[in-house]
């Protein structure tokens, strides 16, 4: 009984997140009541354990990054970028976007997709704002191509890690079996791109002919303190590169450079912190918590259960249905706690595998579909939820189907190309 009435206060959240009829950071808050109201999340718990509860290392990773930006957004250094970026593309709008998702694929697997997001989405911001364009459209590529190209990496999607954790899998082994198929997915996405957004192509020669004329230098507003944001920076992102080496949770690190960035800026903390992105803290612990009475009650294990029951021992069926599956689930839950849930049931699949290879395919398999479904609904990813968060702060709302419309078509295509991948690679 407890685990339908969990779902029933999923469901109905979820639809009044999707339609948009109520404020999603009122309904979490809601329906997180609910659950504890009912009995339905493990009491405590959902404060201090890591798989049925709030997930602090993403919450203290988001605060820290939004800090940071904050701090380094007041050296003027976005508004360069900006007129850098709007200058080098001529201000036409499809050379401009591949720039950006360029920019944001190759960064995704080094540090993570959200960092990614938090630190280019205020550059594209800027730009659209000097070229008079909406910028929905391109931070809604940014997100997608942060999805994919963070698929690469262990360190550049948050679900790699546990991933990696869980089956013991190295940097090295994701750089071998996922970064080659996740190139050519997001070259097929670049592509596509051309054709998804056509009708978002706007292009003015007088705001263009503003924005040459402009000298990017003289945007820069502190040059020394942006030597020394851009040192601290640097400092954060080895360490997130060093996570596997060193065992310190990206969110530390996080903390910490957001400690040091604010010493040695320093600039007002208050005038900081309302750069902060509350209502996006606020409803990503909203969410944890609604997930976490899925995960108690039984819900989310149950369907993985069915669905190994249901496979056999027929692997390539099972790699297929934890490839589709995980990126349709993934699509509608968060696929930080999907996967920190599914990961164990995923682990018992590959202990009764006939080799190793095969248990292998089926862990990338159930990555692949758990990282391209994060680009399903516009709360399917951490990265997501931050980009929507920044571009309603900056006065270009994106709405959940605005988003989604756009999700669902790239989240089928690279679904299907990893699905022939995975059946090259491994099953021929």
């Amino acid at each position: 009984m407890s685990a339908f009435a969990a779902l029933g206060i999923f469901l109905v959240a979820f639809f009044f997140i999707a339609t948009e009829k109520a404020n999603k950071v009122k309904v979490v808050l809601i329906a997180a009541g609910l659950m504890a109201v009912l009995g339905l999340i493990p009491g405590a718990k959902v404060f201090y354990s890591e798989h049925e509860g709030i997930d602090w290392n993403v919450i203290f990773l988001l605060f820290g990054m939004m800090i940071i930006v904050g701090v380094i957004k007041q050296t003027g250094i976005f508004d360069y970028l900006a007129i850098w970026a709007a200058k080098k593309s001529k201000g036409q709008p499809y050379r401009l976007m591949v720039m950006l998702m360029v920019i944001t694929a190759i960064a995704s697997p080094f540090l993570d997709n959200v960092t990614t997001i938090m630190l280019v989405a205020p550059v594209t911001v800027v730009v659209c704002n000097r070229l008079h364009i909406p910028a929905q459209p391109y931070l809604i590529a940014e997100v997608l191509a942060s999805n994919i190209g963070g698929a690469a990496t262990l360190i550049g999607d948050p679900p790699n890690i546990i991933i990696g954790s869980r089956a013991g899998l190295t940097f090295n082994d994701f750089l071998v079996h996922m970064a080659p198929v996740v190139v050519v997915i997001f070259v097929v996405f670049v592509l596509f791109t051309r054709v998804l957004f056509r009708n978002s192509f706007q292009y003015n020669a007088e705001h263009v002919a503003e924005v040459m004329a402009l000298q990017e230098r003289r945007a820069i507003t502190d040059p020394q303190l942006l030597i020394r944001c851009l040192a601290v920076l640097a400092a954060v992102v080895t360490g997130f590169g060093l996570h596997a080496v060193v065992h310190v949770e990206p969110s530390i690190v996080a903390l910490v450079g957001a400690g040091v960035m604010l010493m040695v800026s320093r600039v007002s903390v208050a005038d900081v912190l309302r750069e902060v992105e509350w209502p996006t803290l606020v409803f990503f612990m909203g969410l944890f918590v609604m997930v976490a009475g899925l995960v108690h009650t039984g819900v989310i294990s149950s369907i993985g259960t069915w669905a190994v029951d249901a496979l056999g021992n027929d692997y390539f069926v099972a790699a297929t249905a934890l490839l589709f599956g995980s990126s349709a689930l993934g699509a509608f839950f968060d696929n930080i706690p999907y996967v920190a849930t599914t990961a164990p049931i995923v682990e018992g699949v590959v202990a009764q595998a006939p080799d190793p290879q095969t248990g292998q395919a089926l862990w990338w398999a159930f990555a692949l579909g758990a990282d391209f479904g994060g680009n399903g609904t516009a709360v399917a990813a951490s990265a997501n939820v931050v980009a929507i968060g920044i571009a309603a702060r900056t006065g270009h709302k994106i709405s959940f189907w605005q988003f989604t419309k756009y999700g669902i078509v790239v989240t089928v295509l690279s679904t299907l190309m990893a699905w022939v991948y995975v059946w090259l690679r491994y099953f021929t």
